[in-house]
């Protein structure tokens, strides 16, 4: 039988920010934060998500002043209410029958 390498903690951390390197993968990780059912979101679980795409946007030198202000603001905010107000927003259009899709920004 052949020994298994089970990926650590730290590898698969560093596997996910390479990963949300690419826009299309960090736009499809934002939306797993957001489609949650009611009663599994987690109040720390969007900020993480958040926090690691800003670390891997910060690997690649690719996070401008505004943005890091931004998030820096983001965070303080749902440090204090969990994020309540933005899965209020998901389930209400989700119960008019609509959902948020989160996509890189085209640029010319």
């Amino acid at each position: 039988m052949k020994d298994v390498k089970t990926p650590t903690t730290r590898s698969y951390h560093d596997y996910l920010i390479s990963s949300l390197q690419d826009s299309e993968h960090a736009a499809a990780y934002i939306e797993v934060a957001l489609e949650l059912e009611e009663g599994e979101s987690e109040p720390e679980l969007l900020r993480a998500m958040l926090k690691d795409i800003v670390d891997a946007r910060l690997k690649l030198n690719n996070l401008s002043e505004e943005a890091k202000f931004r998030y820096q603001k983001l965070d303080k905010i749902l440090s204090e209410t969990g994020g309540a107000e933005i899965y209020t927003l998901v389930e209400l259009l989700d119960a008019l029958g609509f959902r948020i899709a989160i996509a890189p920004k085209l640029i010319n």
